[in-house]
């Protein structure tokens, strides 16, 4: 495979994992806030959640592994685990790197969630506030070129405006255990 489509599928895989990443973290707000309608019960808006960030996590290894077998840019194996040692763009590649950590952290707790509990399993999941903001930097920090193309910068801001409706509408939604705590 040539370096300039592997460029290419790390890129495109990269986008579409920030895409699949948004929708996920919207998702989760909206669940979180316990958003409910006939049309979407609560454990279909969880199932999607839960489906959507399997699929965000299948495309961010893909867009890793493009971009370490790409030898442009002498990405390591090492440099998609530990944040911040690669020789390539070492700040914004750590932010990556960071971001896929996290994710990964997440994944894992969720996986466990029955063994490890329901606070733990929480708190853990908070990290996803931080991970989306970190991967969206990466994203507009690494790419080449990108922040000269249209549909990128596009992309990046409907991407944001996403996720702060969502942390907007969550932050005023209301529901009979927060009311009963707030009281």
């Amino acid at each position: 495979m040539n370096t300039q489509a592997l460029w290419y599928l790390s890129r495109g895989t990269g986008i579409v994992a920030l895409l699949l990443l948004t929708g996920a973290v919207v998702l989760g707000m909206l669940n979180s806030g316990r958003l409910v309608s006939e049309r979407w019960p609560r454990f279909t808006v969880s199932a999607i959640h839960r489906n959507i960030s399997l699929l965000s996590l299948v495309f961010l290894v893909i867009h890793i592994a493009s971009a370490v077998i790409d030898p442009y840019a002498g990405i390591r194996w090492v440099d998609a685990i530990m944040p911040f040692v690669s020789t390539y763009r070492s700040f914004w590649l750590g932010l990556g790197t960071l971001a896929g950590d996290l994710m990964v952290a997440v994944l894992i707790t969720s996986l466990l969630r029955a063994r490890i509990g329901y606070r733990v399993w929480r708190a853990v999941h908070w990290a996803s506030y931080a991970m989306w903001p970190i991967a969206l930097i990466h994203g507009i920090g690494t790419g080449t070129n990108d922040d000269h193309v249209l549909w990128v910068l596009l992309t990046n801001i409907g991407c944001a405006l996403a996720v702060l409706a969502a942390l907007w509408w969550r932050l005023g939604a209301t529901h009979a255990d927060t009311e009963a705590r707030a009281r």
